[in-house]
């Protein structure tokens, strides 16, 4: 059997505040962008930048730990898989979506009052995540359209 490999690490900055829906089964759901950022000198000895804006969505534990800790400009560290998908809006147009599905979190910001990062998964400061942070396959469809979403 061959095997193959779909992981993505990323430390960012959210991009707004995180939007928390439900799943038409009732499975909560968080989505929020995170910005990443690279900077390189050009041919011409100018240094340039570039931001790349990333999808993530996150289940299960996490979507507490989302909705309670994470706010526009936190500094994140995520670990998940990419996941392709496409919808259509009212006038029929396809819409391709490229998201990350988030498994584990760390939190790079001080806790309130200048103790450790929180870690996600786990859900406490200075402890390993563990188990998963939440579930590997992604439940059913959203109840509302994210065609409007800005991320």
């Amino acid at each position: 059997m061959s095997r193959s490999l779909n992981k993505v690490m990323l430390i960012g900055n959210v991009g707004g505040d995180p939007d928390i829906r439900a799943t038409a089964a009732g499975t909560r759901v968080a989505k929020l962008s995170l910005a990443t950022n690279r900077t390189w000198q050009g041919r011409d000895g100018v240094r340039q930048e570039k931001t790349e804006w990333h999808r993530l969505t996150f289940f299960g534990r996490l979507v507490d730990i989302v909705e309670s800790w994470v706010t526009k400009g936190k500094r994140l560290f995520v670990e998940g898989r990419i996941e392709y998908s496409q919808s259509q809006n009212e006038r029929g147009e396809v819409r391709y979506w490229t998201d990350v599905i988030v498994d584990n979190m760390v939190m790079l910001d001080s806790a309130p009052g200048g103790g450790e990062p929180r870690r996600g998964g786990g859900g406490y400061a200075g402890r390993p995540p563990q188990g998963d942070g939440g579930s590997r396959s992604t439940p059913g469809k959203l109840t509302e359209p994210d065609d409007d979403l800005p991320f």
